[in-house]
């Protein structure tokens, strides 16, 4: 045992605190980065709500003005949260969509697809070689082909093709992201969902009341779905929760 010192105390300020720290205990985390995540969340959350309220009330202008704020929110806020470059992406390529889809020109119709269908190449490489159930494929596999096959006579003859290639990646996507999990699993369904709903619409078959609502409900729960199912397959809970 050692002697204790029984030199009189330096009253003097010192040139540096002393660690107090308890071995074991967390560092105290500064609130700002923590506050981040949820300020974009939030942001996206309020964003979506004006969107799908504009879509019930008919106010154009309200959905011109969310809709493109969607995705770049939802982007920012798992940027933050250290999502892969890939889910980011795929985020953000999906934004792209939306904005040339609201564009008139035929051609903004067929570039919007194609950046989604670039979006689902990079949901599909982050999903990986992961195990996904055999049996869950095949009932992917006939949902394709009889989608198709309804759609195909009321499709315009010049996007019959791209949508029936478009709709094989996005049932691919839907498909391996139940690899990720219940969480993706659900987002990718709703993803399938959502786009089958507008290709229903193009091909002049019934549609639900106020069919943009739920297409944009099942859109906007799609991709957030989709991006909290990969952070929490990535990297863990921890960095999941708001």
């Amino acid at each position: 045992m050692s002697t204790p010192d029984t030199t009189a105390p330096d009253t003097t300020a010192p040139d540096a605190p002393a660690r107090t720290t308890t071995p074991g205990a967390r560092t105290a985390v500064p609130a700002g980065p923590l506050a981040l995540p949820r300020i974009l969340l939030g942001a996206f959350l309020l964003a979506a709500l004006v969107d799908l309220g504009s879509l019930l009330a008919g106010a154009d202008t309200g959905h011109l003005i969310a809709k493109p704020l969607l995705l770049p929110l939802l982007a920012a806020h798992a940027a933050v949260r250290g999502a892969p470059r890939l889910l980011v992406a795929a985020l953000l390529l999906g934004w792209g969509g939306d904005v040339l889809l609201m564009l008139d020109p035929d051609w903004a119709f067929l570039a919007g697809m194609g950046s989604f269908a670039v979006g689902h190449v990079c949901y599909l490489v982050l999903f990986g070689r992961r195990r996904t159930s055999p049996a869950l494929g095949v009932l992917y596999a006939l949902l394709l082909a009889g989608t198709v096959a309804a759609l195909w006579s009321g499709l315009p003859a010049d996007l019959r093709i791209p949508v029936a290639g478009y709709s094989l990646l996005l049932t691919a996507t839907a498909y391996r992201s139940s690899s990720l999990g219940a969480v993706a699993g659900t987002g990718g369904a709703l993803f399938l969902l959502s786009d089958t709903l507008i290709a229903t619409g193009i091909a002049g078959l019934p549609q639900l009341p106020a069919p943009d609502f739920w297409v944009m409900l099942t859109y906007i729960a799609a991709q957030y779905l989709l991006a909290t199912g990969g952070l929490k397959a990535m990297y863990g809970k921890r960095r999941t929760t708001s």
